[in-house]
Protein backbone atom coordinates (compact mmCIF):
# COMPACT_ATOMS: atom_id res chain seq x y z
CA UNK A 1 0.00 0.00 0.00
CA UNK A 2 1.65 3.57 -1.28
CA UNK A 3 2.21 6.26 1.48
CA UNK A 4 0.36 9.50 0.65
CA UNK A 5 1.68 12.89 1.70
CA UNK A 6 -0.92 14.52 3.86
CA UNK A 7 -1.62 18.01 2.51
CA UNK A 8 -0.50 21.14 5.02
CA UNK A 9 -0.92 25.20 4.22
CA UNK A 10 1.98 25.16 2.23
CA UNK A 11 1.35 22.70 -0.53
CA UNK A 12 -2.11 24.48 -0.42
CA UNK A 13 -0.02 27.82 -1.35
CA UNK A 14 1.85 26.01 -4.09
CA UNK A 15 -1.43 24.88 -5.39
CA UNK A 16 -2.67 28.62 -5.91
CA UNK A 17 0.18 29.52 -8.02
CA UNK A 18 -1.45 27.14 -10.53
CA UNK A 19 -5.16 27.33 -9.93
CA UNK A 20 -6.81 30.57 -8.36
CA UNK A 21 -7.91 30.52 -5.17
CA UNK A 22 -11.79 31.22 -5.49
CA UNK A 23 -11.53 27.67 -7.48
CA UNK A 24 -9.87 25.98 -4.45
CA UNK A 25 -11.90 24.36 -1.98
CA UNK A 26 -9.81 23.84 1.47
CA UNK A 27 -10.75 21.68 4.67
CA UNK A 28 -14.21 23.10 5.98
CA UNK A 29 -14.78 24.57 2.28
CA UNK A 30 -15.29 21.29 0.95
CA UNK A 31 -19.19 20.08 0.15
CA UNK A 32 -19.89 16.74 1.37
CA UNK A 33 -21.11 16.26 -1.84
CA UNK A 34 -17.35 15.44 -2.71
CA UNK A 35 -17.05 12.86 -0.33
CA UNK A 36 -19.80 10.25 -1.90
CA UNK A 37 -20.58 9.12 -5.33
CA UNK A 38 -24.75 8.09 -5.89
CA UNK A 39 -24.01 4.95 -3.85
CA UNK A 40 -20.79 4.76 -1.63
CA UNK A 41 -22.08 4.68 1.94
CA UNK A 42 -18.94 5.64 4.13
CA UNK A 43 -17.14 9.18 3.24
CA UNK A 44 -13.90 10.01 2.43
CA UNK A 45 -13.27 13.66 1.74
CA UNK A 46 -10.13 15.15 -0.01
CA UNK A 47 -7.96 17.55 1.61
CA UNK A 48 -8.44 19.94 -1.19
CA UNK A 49 -10.87 20.33 -4.27
CA UNK A 50 -9.41 21.94 -7.73
CA UNK A 51 -11.96 23.15 -9.76
CA UNK A 52 -10.13 23.07 -12.78
CA UNK A 53 -10.92 24.73 -16.11
CA UNK A 54 -8.53 23.85 -18.19
CA UNK A 55 -5.52 20.86 -19.50
CA UNK A 56 -2.64 23.22 -18.23
CA UNK A 57 -3.99 23.92 -15.03
CA UNK A 58 -4.80 20.16 -14.52
CA UNK A 59 -1.05 19.64 -15.83
CA UNK A 60 0.01 21.76 -13.27
CA UNK A 61 -1.51 20.07 -10.64
CA UNK A 62 -0.46 16.76 -11.59
CA UNK A 63 2.91 17.63 -11.97
CA UNK A 64 3.26 18.78 -8.56
CA UNK A 65 1.49 15.89 -6.78
CA UNK A 66 3.46 13.30 -8.90
CA UNK A 67 6.50 15.47 -6.73
CA UNK A 68 5.33 15.33 -3.70
CA UNK A 69 3.67 12.15 -3.45
CA UNK A 70 -0.02 13.35 -3.19
CA UNK A 71 -3.40 11.36 -4.40
CA UNK A 72 -5.54 12.58 -7.22
CA UNK A 73 -9.13 11.48 -7.46
CA UNK A 74 -10.53 12.58 -11.28
CA UNK A 75 -14.59 13.93 -10.56
CA UNK A 76 -16.76 14.94 -12.79
CA UNK A 77 -20.89 14.83 -11.55
CA UNK A 78 -20.48 12.25 -8.70
CA UNK A 79 -23.02 9.65 -10.41
CA UNK A 80 -20.83 6.09 -10.29
CA UNK A 81 -22.13 3.63 -8.52
CA UNK A 82 -18.59 1.92 -7.42
CA UNK A 83 -16.88 4.25 -5.45
CA UNK A 84 -14.68 5.20 -8.41
CA UNK A 85 -14.65 9.07 -7.87
CA UNK A 86 -14.62 9.09 -4.17
CA UNK A 87 -11.04 9.93 -2.41
CA UNK A 88 -10.44 7.27 -0.37
CA UNK A 89 -6.78 8.45 -0.13
CA UNK A 90 -7.86 11.71 0.36
CA UNK A 91 -5.07 14.19 -0.91
CA UNK A 92 -6.52 16.23 -4.31
CA UNK A 93 -9.95 15.97 -5.68
CA UNK A 94 -9.75 17.40 -9.33
CA UNK A 95 -13.33 18.41 -10.37
CA UNK A 96 -13.98 19.11 -14.02
CA UNK A 97 -17.80 20.03 -13.91
CA UNK A 98 -16.52 23.64 -15.10
CA UNK A 99 -14.68 22.24 -18.30
CA UNK A 100 -18.52 22.03 -20.11
CA UNK A 101 -17.60 23.50 -23.41
CA UNK A 102 -18.30 22.34 -26.59
CA UNK A 103 -15.04 23.16 -28.72
CA UNK A 104 -16.01 22.05 -32.65
CA UNK A 105 -18.48 19.89 -34.33
CA UNK A 106 -17.20 19.04 -37.33
CA UNK A 107 -20.23 18.37 -39.99
CA UNK A 108 -17.87 17.01 -42.81
CA UNK A 109 -16.53 14.55 -40.51
CA UNK A 110 -19.30 13.98 -38.25
CA UNK A 111 -17.16 14.34 -34.98
CA UNK A 112 -17.93 16.84 -31.98
CA UNK A 113 -15.18 17.23 -29.88
CA UNK A 114 -15.76 18.62 -26.19
CA UNK A 115 -14.57 18.71 -23.01
CA UNK A 116 -14.92 16.29 -20.14
CA UNK A 117 -17.65 17.94 -17.84
CA UNK A 118 -20.17 18.41 -20.86
CA UNK A 119 -22.92 16.37 -19.69
CA UNK A 120 -24.44 13.37 -21.51
CA UNK A 121 -28.11 15.16 -22.01
CA UNK A 122 -26.44 18.46 -23.28
CA UNK A 123 -24.21 16.47 -26.06
CA UNK A 124 -27.59 14.92 -27.19
CA UNK A 125 -29.48 18.57 -26.46
CA UNK A 126 -26.50 20.05 -28.81
CA UNK A 127 -26.21 17.88 -31.52
CA UNK A 128 -29.90 16.16 -32.29
CA UNK A 129 -31.39 19.89 -33.77
CA UNK A 130 -28.42 19.83 -36.06
CA UNK A 131 -29.87 16.22 -37.75
CA UNK A 132 -26.60 14.14 -35.59
CA UNK A 133 -26.81 11.52 -33.35
CA UNK A 134 -24.45 9.88 -30.33
CA UNK A 135 -25.74 7.09 -29.81
CA UNK A 136 -24.79 5.80 -26.16
CA UNK A 137 -27.85 6.00 -23.80
CA UNK A 138 -26.41 5.45 -20.30
CA UNK A 139 -29.48 5.93 -17.92
CA UNK A 140 -27.79 8.64 -15.84
CA UNK A 141 -28.46 11.39 -18.39
CA UNK A 142 -26.78 13.95 -16.01
CA UNK A 143 -23.15 11.89 -15.93
CA UNK A 144 -20.32 14.09 -17.56
CA UNK A 145 -19.15 12.37 -20.46
CA UNK A 146 -15.37 12.50 -18.78
CA UNK A 147 -17.27 10.14 -16.80
CA UNK A 148 -18.79 7.70 -19.59
CA UNK A 149 -15.20 7.48 -20.87
CA UNK A 150 -13.84 6.77 -17.40
CA UNK A 151 -16.16 3.53 -17.19
CA UNK A 152 -16.66 2.96 -20.93
CA UNK A 153 -20.24 3.70 -20.21
CA UNK A 154 -22.79 1.45 -21.76
CA UNK A 155 -26.80 1.85 -21.66
CA UNK A 156 -30.12 1.20 -23.41
CA UNK A 157 -29.02 1.43 -27.28
CA UNK A 158 -25.51 -0.82 -26.89
CA UNK A 159 -28.13 -3.36 -28.89
CA UNK A 160 -27.54 -1.97 -31.93
CA UNK A 161 -24.78 0.92 -31.69
CA UNK A 162 -22.43 0.04 -29.04
CA UNK A 163 -20.43 1.29 -25.87
CA UNK A 164 -19.08 4.89 -25.73
CA UNK A 165 -15.30 3.28 -26.68
CA UNK A 166 -17.31 2.46 -30.00
CA UNK A 167 -17.74 6.45 -30.45
CA UNK A 168 -14.31 7.61 -29.19
CA UNK A 169 -12.28 8.74 -32.05
CA UNK A 170 -9.57 10.54 -29.91
CA UNK A 171 -8.47 12.40 -26.33
CA UNK A 172 -6.02 14.48 -24.96
CA UNK A 173 -4.98 13.24 -21.57
CA UNK A 174 -2.73 14.44 -18.93
CA UNK A 175 -0.35 11.95 -17.41
CA UNK A 176 0.54 11.47 -13.75
CA UNK A 177 3.63 13.56 -14.42
CA UNK A 178 1.96 16.20 -15.99
CA UNK A 179 2.58 15.50 -19.82
CA UNK A 180 -0.25 16.74 -21.97
CA UNK A 181 -0.93 13.92 -24.23
CA UNK A 182 -3.05 13.75 -27.92
CA UNK A 183 -4.23 10.16 -28.33
CA UNK A 184 -6.15 9.14 -31.85
CA UNK A 185 -8.33 11.81 -33.57
CA UNK A 186 -10.48 12.76 -36.57
CA UNK A 187 -9.29 9.61 -39.06
CA UNK A 188 -11.94 6.72 -39.39
CA UNK A 189 -8.95 4.37 -38.91
CA UNK A 190 -5.89 3.87 -37.46
CA UNK A 191 -3.26 0.85 -36.83
CA UNK A 192 -0.52 3.45 -36.04
CA UNK A 193 0.90 1.40 -32.99
CA UNK A 194 -0.29 0.72 -29.54
CA UNK A 195 -4.08 1.97 -29.06
CA UNK A 196 -3.36 4.00 -25.80
CA UNK A 197 -6.80 5.99 -26.47
CA UNK A 198 -8.66 2.14 -25.88
CA UNK A 199 -6.26 1.60 -23.10
CA UNK A 200 -7.48 5.18 -21.34
CA UNK A 201 -11.01 4.50 -21.95
CA UNK A 202 -12.62 2.39 -19.25
CA UNK A 203 -9.41 2.80 -16.59
CA UNK A 204 -11.56 5.15 -14.32
CA UNK A 205 -8.97 7.71 -13.79
CA UNK A 206 -6.05 5.36 -12.57
CA UNK A 207 -3.82 6.06 -15.78
CA UNK A 208 -4.20 9.43 -17.59
CA UNK A 209 -6.27 12.36 -16.46
CA UNK A 210 -9.15 12.76 -19.82
CA UNK A 211 -9.03 16.81 -20.87
CA UNK A 212 -10.48 16.49 -24.35
CA UNK A 213 -12.24 14.07 -26.00
CA UNK A 214 -13.78 13.67 -30.03
CA UNK A 215 -17.04 12.08 -30.22
CA UNK A 216 -17.88 9.96 -33.38
CA UNK A 217 -21.60 10.78 -34.79
CA UNK A 218 -23.89 9.41 -36.76
CA UNK A 219 -27.10 11.02 -39.00
CA UNK A 220 -29.79 11.06 -36.64
CA UNK A 221 -32.44 8.44 -37.06
CA UNK A 222 -35.92 9.88 -38.60
CA UNK A 223 -38.05 7.70 -36.41
CA UNK A 224 -38.84 5.21 -34.40
CA UNK A 225 -41.00 3.38 -32.54
CA UNK A 226 -41.38 1.21 -29.29
CA UNK A 227 -42.69 -2.02 -28.64
CA UNK A 228 -44.11 -2.95 -24.76
CA UNK A 229 -44.66 -6.74 -24.53
CA UNK A 230 -46.24 -8.52 -21.54
CA UNK A 231 -45.42 -12.10 -20.65
CA UNK A 232 -46.92 -14.52 -18.23
CA UNK A 233 -43.56 -15.52 -16.97
CA UNK A 234 -39.65 -13.89 -16.84
CA UNK A 235 -38.67 -16.99 -18.25
CA UNK A 236 -40.60 -16.57 -21.60
CA UNK A 237 -39.10 -13.16 -21.84
CA UNK A 238 -36.06 -13.55 -21.73
CA UNK A 239 -36.43 -16.82 -23.00
CA UNK A 240 -37.61 -14.82 -26.53
CA UNK A 241 -34.65 -12.57 -26.33
CA UNK A 242 -32.11 -14.97 -28.60
CA UNK A 243 -34.60 -15.39 -31.21
CA UNK A 244 -35.07 -11.55 -31.47
CA UNK A 245 -31.31 -11.16 -31.54
CA UNK A 246 -30.52 -14.13 -34.21
CA UNK A 247 -33.22 -12.22 -36.53
CA UNK A 248 -32.52 -10.01 -39.37
CA UNK A 249 -34.13 -7.22 -37.16
CA UNK A 250 -31.42 -5.18 -34.72
CA UNK A 251 -33.64 -3.29 -32.13
CA UNK A 252 -31.96 -0.57 -31.04
CA UNK A 253 -32.57 -1.42 -27.32
CA UNK A 254 -33.86 -4.65 -25.57
CA UNK A 255 -34.92 -4.33 -22.22
CA UNK A 256 -36.99 -6.68 -19.39
CA UNK A 257 -38.88 -5.52 -16.04
CA UNK A 258 -40.68 -6.91 -13.82
CA UNK A 259 -43.97 -5.97 -12.30
CA UNK A 260 -42.92 -5.13 -8.35
CA UNK A 261 -40.27 -2.82 -10.14
CA UNK A 262 -43.04 -1.34 -12.46
CA UNK A 263 -45.06 -0.64 -9.20
CA UNK A 264 -42.38 1.10 -7.81
CA UNK A 265 -41.52 3.48 -10.64
CA UNK A 266 -45.12 3.62 -10.21
CA UNK A 267 -45.27 4.93 -6.93
CA UNK A 268 -41.97 6.96 -7.42
CA UNK A 269 -42.97 9.27 -10.43
CA UNK A 270 -47.03 9.43 -9.23
CA UNK A 271 -48.74 8.14 -12.56
CA UNK A 272 -49.53 4.58 -14.18
CA UNK A 273 -47.41 2.30 -16.19
CA UNK A 274 -49.81 1.82 -19.69
CA UNK A 275 -50.03 -1.80 -19.30
CA UNK A 276 -50.50 -4.27 -15.86
CA UNK A 277 -51.68 -7.31 -17.39
CA UNK A 278 -48.51 -9.39 -16.59
CA UNK A 279 -45.43 -10.32 -14.31
CA UNK A 280 -42.39 -9.64 -17.28
CA UNK A 281 -41.88 -7.30 -19.73
CA UNK A 282 -39.58 -7.30 -22.87
CA UNK A 283 -39.00 -3.34 -23.97
CA UNK A 284 -38.20 -2.84 -27.27
CA UNK A 285 -36.99 0.16 -29.18
CA UNK A 286 -36.28 0.45 -33.44
CA UNK A 287 -35.26 3.68 -35.13
CA UNK A 288 -34.50 3.78 -38.40
CA UNK A 289 -35.10 6.61 -41.82
CA UNK A 290 -38.80 5.53 -42.69
CA UNK A 291 -41.69 4.28 -41.00
CA UNK A 292 -41.72 1.67 -43.79
CA UNK A 293 -38.08 0.52 -42.61
CA UNK A 294 -39.10 0.21 -39.06
CA UNK A 295 -42.19 -1.58 -39.33
CA UNK A 296 -40.21 -4.29 -41.60
CA UNK A 297 -38.03 -4.76 -38.65
CA UNK A 298 -40.69 -4.85 -35.47
CA UNK A 299 -43.17 -6.85 -37.69
CA UNK A 300 -41.26 -9.32 -37.85
CA UNK A 301 -40.24 -9.38 -33.84
CA UNK A 302 -43.95 -9.25 -33.14
CA UNK A 303 -44.50 -12.39 -34.31
CA UNK A 304 -41.41 -13.98 -32.71
CA UNK A 305 -43.03 -12.82 -29.53
CA UNK A 306 -46.11 -13.91 -29.86
CA UNK A 307 -44.99 -17.35 -30.75
CA UNK A 308 -43.58 -17.49 -27.73
CA UNK A 309 -46.45 -17.13 -25.75
CA UNK A 310 -46.62 -13.11 -25.28
CA UNK A 311 -50.05 -11.65 -24.08
CA UNK A 312 -49.85 -8.91 -26.84
CA UNK A 313 -47.85 -6.64 -28.68
CA UNK A 314 -48.22 -2.98 -27.81
CA UNK A 315 -46.66 -0.68 -30.13
CA UNK A 316 -46.14 3.04 -29.13
CA UNK A 317 -45.55 5.14 -32.14
CA UNK A 318 -45.96 8.44 -30.75
CA UNK A 319 -43.59 10.30 -28.77
CA UNK A 320 -46.17 10.59 -26.09
CA UNK A 321 -46.85 6.97 -25.59
CA UNK A 322 -43.29 6.12 -26.03
CA UNK A 323 -42.01 8.79 -23.70
CA UNK A 324 -44.37 7.52 -20.79
CA UNK A 325 -42.95 3.52 -21.41
CA UNK A 326 -39.60 4.70 -20.96
CA UNK A 327 -39.90 6.97 -18.26
CA UNK A 328 -41.04 4.50 -16.28
CA UNK A 329 -37.92 2.53 -17.59
CA UNK A 330 -35.72 5.17 -16.99
CA UNK A 331 -36.65 6.20 -13.33
CA UNK A 332 -36.28 2.56 -11.68
CA UNK A 333 -32.83 3.37 -9.78
CA UNK A 334 -34.57 6.42 -8.32
CA UNK A 335 -37.54 4.40 -7.62
CA UNK A 336 -36.08 1.13 -6.21
CA UNK A 337 -33.96 3.46 -3.82
CA UNK A 338 -36.59 5.31 -2.59
CA UNK A 339 -38.42 2.58 -1.26
CA UNK A 340 -35.58 1.49 1.11
CA UNK A 341 -32.92 2.84 3.28
CA UNK A 342 -29.92 1.78 1.67
CA UNK A 343 -29.07 -0.26 -1.42
CA UNK A 344 -25.95 -1.62 -2.99
CA UNK A 345 -25.62 -2.87 -7.00
CA UNK A 346 -24.15 -6.27 -8.78
CA UNK A 347 -24.02 -5.03 -12.35
CA UNK A 348 -23.07 -8.50 -13.92
CA UNK A 349 -23.30 -9.61 -17.63
CA UNK A 350 -23.81 -12.72 -18.73
CA UNK A 351 -24.45 -14.55 -22.16
CA UNK A 352 -27.55 -13.53 -23.50
CA UNK A 353 -28.92 -17.29 -23.48
CA UNK A 354 -28.15 -17.23 -19.52
CA UNK A 355 -29.68 -14.44 -18.76
CA UNK A 356 -33.27 -15.95 -17.30
CA UNK A 357 -31.07 -18.44 -15.16
CA UNK A 358 -29.05 -15.67 -13.40
CA UNK A 359 -32.26 -13.71 -12.91
CA UNK A 360 -34.09 -17.15 -11.26
CA UNK A 361 -30.79 -17.40 -8.87
CA UNK A 362 -31.72 -13.62 -7.90
CA UNK A 363 -35.14 -14.74 -7.12
CA UNK A 364 -33.89 -17.48 -5.18
CA UNK A 365 -31.86 -15.55 -3.19
CA UNK A 366 -34.15 -13.38 -1.56
CA UNK A 367 -35.75 -16.33 0.58
CA UNK A 368 -32.39 -18.11 1.43
CA UNK A 369 -30.53 -14.72 2.65
CA UNK A 370 -33.67 -13.15 3.31
CA UNK A 371 -33.13 -9.76 2.08
CA UNK A 372 -35.51 -7.82 -0.98
CA UNK A 373 -33.57 -8.24 -4.42
CA UNK A 374 -34.83 -6.05 -7.27
CA UNK A 375 -33.51 -6.32 -10.66
CA UNK A 376 -34.16 -5.32 -14.00
CA UNK A 377 -31.42 -4.97 -17.05
CA UNK A 378 -30.41 -4.86 -20.82
CA UNK A 379 -31.47 -8.20 -22.23
CA UNK A 380 -30.30 -7.63 -25.16
CA UNK A 381 -26.96 -7.34 -24.25
CA UNK A 382 -26.97 -9.45 -20.98
CA UNK A 383 -26.11 -6.80 -18.67
CA UNK A 384 -28.13 -7.11 -15.20
CA UNK A 385 -28.37 -5.06 -12.69
CA UNK A 386 -29.11 -5.91 -8.94
CA UNK A 387 -30.50 -3.99 -6.28
CA UNK A 388 -29.64 -5.36 -3.12
CA UNK A 389 -31.59 -3.71 -0.16
CA UNK A 390 -31.30 -2.28 3.38
CA UNK A 391 -34.51 -2.05 4.50
CA UNK A 392 -34.54 -2.06 8.48
CA UNK A 393 -31.23 -4.32 8.82
CA UNK A 394 -28.86 -2.89 11.61
CA UNK A 395 -24.97 -2.09 10.19
CA UNK A 396 -23.88 -5.26 11.28
CA UNK A 397 -26.55 -7.51 9.53
CA UNK A 398 -26.54 -5.32 6.40
CA UNK A 399 -22.93 -5.91 6.08
CA UNK A 400 -22.98 -9.58 7.01
CA UNK A 401 -25.73 -10.46 4.32
CA UNK A 402 -24.68 -7.80 1.58
CA UNK A 403 -20.99 -9.64 1.15
CA UNK A 404 -22.53 -13.02 1.40
CA UNK A 405 -25.55 -11.70 -1.30
CA UNK A 406 -22.97 -10.72 -3.52
CA UNK A 407 -20.58 -13.25 -2.83
CA UNK A 408 -23.19 -15.90 -4.25
CA UNK A 409 -24.26 -13.37 -7.19
CA UNK A 410 -20.48 -12.87 -8.73
CA UNK A 411 -19.95 -16.69 -8.27
CA UNK A 412 -22.71 -17.53 -10.22
CA UNK A 413 -22.41 -15.21 -12.90
CA UNK A 414 -18.55 -16.33 -13.09
CA UNK A 415 -20.16 -20.15 -13.63
CA UNK A 416 -22.46 -18.84 -16.31
CA UNK A 417 -19.60 -17.19 -17.99
CA UNK A 418 -19.98 -13.72 -17.13
CA UNK A 419 -17.86 -11.13 -16.36
CA UNK A 420 -18.45 -8.43 -13.35
CA UNK A 421 -19.26 -5.44 -14.76
CA UNK A 422 -21.22 -4.67 -17.64
CA UNK A 423 -20.83 -0.79 -17.82
CA UNK A 424 -20.75 0.97 -14.32
CA UNK A 425 -16.87 -0.31 -13.70
CA UNK A 426 -15.05 -1.41 -10.61
CA UNK A 427 -13.96 1.43 -8.99
CA UNK A 428 -13.44 0.36 -4.98
CA UNK A 429 -16.71 -1.42 -4.39
CA UNK A 430 -16.28 -4.24 -6.59
CA UNK A 431 -12.55 -4.92 -6.21
CA UNK A 432 -12.68 -8.16 -5.37
CA UNK A 433 -14.45 -9.47 -7.88
CA UNK A 434 -12.46 -8.53 -10.13
CA UNK A 435 -9.50 -10.11 -8.77
CA UNK A 436 -11.52 -13.30 -8.92
CA UNK A 437 -12.29 -13.28 -12.06
CA UNK A 438 -9.31 -12.51 -13.72
CA UNK A 439 -6.18 -14.82 -14.36
CA UNK A 440 -3.53 -13.86 -12.06
CA UNK A 441 -1.46 -13.08 -14.88
CA UNK A 442 -3.86 -10.74 -16.62
CA UNK A 443 -3.63 -8.12 -13.20
CA UNK A 444 0.20 -8.54 -13.03
CA UNK A 445 -0.19 -7.34 -17.11
CA UNK A 446 -2.30 -4.69 -15.83
CA UNK A 447 -0.34 -3.69 -12.71
CA UNK A 448 2.63 -3.02 -15.02
CA UNK A 449 0.56 -1.09 -17.74
CA UNK A 450 -0.47 0.87 -14.15
CA UNK A 451 3.31 0.74 -13.33
CA UNK A 452 4.48 2.54 -16.83
CA UNK A 453 1.54 5.33 -16.62
CA UNK A 454 1.88 6.25 -13.22
CA UNK A 455 5.08 4.96 -11.19
CA UNK A 456 3.86 6.62 -7.87
CA UNK A 457 0.70 5.25 -7.64
CA UNK A 458 -1.15 8.92 -7.61
CA UNK A 459 -3.97 8.90 -10.19
CA UNK A 460 -7.11 7.40 -8.14
CA UNK A 461 -5.63 5.19 -6.23
CA UNK A 462 -6.77 1.84 -4.88
CA UNK A 463 -8.97 1.44 -7.55
CA UNK A 464 -10.00 -1.24 -9.99
CA UNK A 465 -7.35 -3.57 -9.32
CA UNK A 466 -4.37 -1.56 -8.21
CA UNK A 467 -3.31 -1.17 -4.99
Amino acid sequence: MSEYKKLTEQDLAAIEKIVPRERILWANEINEEYSHDELTATPSYPDLVVRATSAEEISGVLKYANQEKIAVTPRGAGTGLVGASVAVEHGIMIDTTLMNHFLELDEENLTLTLEPGVLLMEIYQYVEPKGLFYPPDPGEKTATIGGNISTNAGGMRAVKYGVTRDFVRGLEVVLADGTILELGGKSVKNSSGYDLKDMIIGSEGTLAFITKAILKLLPLPQKNVSLLVPFPSLAQAIGTVPLIVKSKAIPTAIEFMEREVIMDSEKFLGSSFPDNSADAYLLLKFDGNSTKEIEEAYDGVAQICLEQGALDVLIADTDERADAIWKTRGSFLQAISGSTTQMDEVDACVPRSKVNEFVEFVHSLQDEMHVRIKCFGHAGDGNLHVYILRDDLDEQAWGKVLLATMDKMYAKARDLGGKVSGEHGIGLAKKPYLKEDLDPAAIKVMQGIKKAFDPNNILNPRKVCFD
